[in-house]
């Protein structure tokens, strides 16, 4: 049996209902019933609908996941398995739990029923925000998704394009550090701008970081010259590695 305190149900049918009445304006908007087949990118966060005639793509937040199997929930942030880097943006549902002392909010895997991932969908959108939330179901497993905004095919293979291969991680975005940082040792961790897991980029901007021996070599010339950029040997890396790094050096 499944226990919610009265104040959490309370809250969680508010905002249901609140989101049921924002879906049938955006359902209506973009004939989102309509469409007889879906496509996921976790690589992009791109999520194409499509019919024999027409198809339609959106960038998407991953909230989190249902199995019909174990009728159980899994928040998108403790996936360990999902490469989306913007499943962190969930951790502000988590927050919000946290204050609010809702358990449901806050732990990563629970016990739920067919109505969990709505539930828990509608309050990542009242949050989180976006233009409307979508479900496809593979098998036995459910995946919630916020739809953040619609793109262009074009915009989407774009997206895709810029991505890189990781062996560890696999196909995610791409971040530039110096030839010293590394996954076993502090060395100082210097960024171009601060960074946080999952966050948007501008078009121009790239993750980059730098150790504490190349930030001195940086300032010596009061910027990057040819020589500390010798010095730095700057090289790619993914996304996931990038913050694997800067974490280690902020314990």
């Amino acid at each position: 049996m499944i226990f919610k305190p009265l104040k959490y149900e309370k809250y969680a049918d508010k905002i249901c209902r609140k989101l049921t009445e924002f879906q049938d304006g955006f359902k209506k908007e973009y004939d989102i019933d309509n469409y007889a087949n879906w496509f996921y990118n976790q690589s992009s966060e791109t999520l194409r609908l499509y019919s024999d005639d027409k198809e339609v793509y959106f960038k998407y937040i991953p909230v989190g996941t249902f199995s019909q199997k174990t009728n159980t929930w899994m928040w998108a942030w403790a996936n360990k398995d999902s490469v989306e880097p913007r499943k962190f943006r969930t951790l502000k549902v988590k927050e919000f739990g946290e204050k609010k002392k809702y358990d449901n909010l806050t732990n990563a895997h629970f016990d739920g029923d067919k109505y969990t991932g709505w539930e828990l969908t509608s309050i990542a959108f009242d949050i989180i925000g976006g233009i409307g939330t979508y479900r496809v179901i593979s098998e036995h497993l459910e995946k919630y998704f916020l739809l953040t905004e619609q793109i262009t095919k074009e915009e989407a293979e774009k997206i895709e394009s810029e991505l890189i291969e990781c062996s560890i991680h696999g196909k995610i975005r791409k971040a530039f550090i110096c030839q010293h940082l590394n996954t076993e040792s502090k060395t100082g961790f210097e960024e171009a701008f601060e960074t946080y897991r999952g966050m948007e980029l501008d078009e121009d901007d790239d993750f980059q970081a730098w150790c504490s021996e190349c930030e001195k070599e940086r300032l010596k010339t009061d910027g990057w010259n040819d020589y500390s950029m010798e010095f730095a040997q700057i090289k790619l890396v993914c996304e996931r590695c990038y913050f694997g790094i800067k974490e280690l050096n902020s314990k």
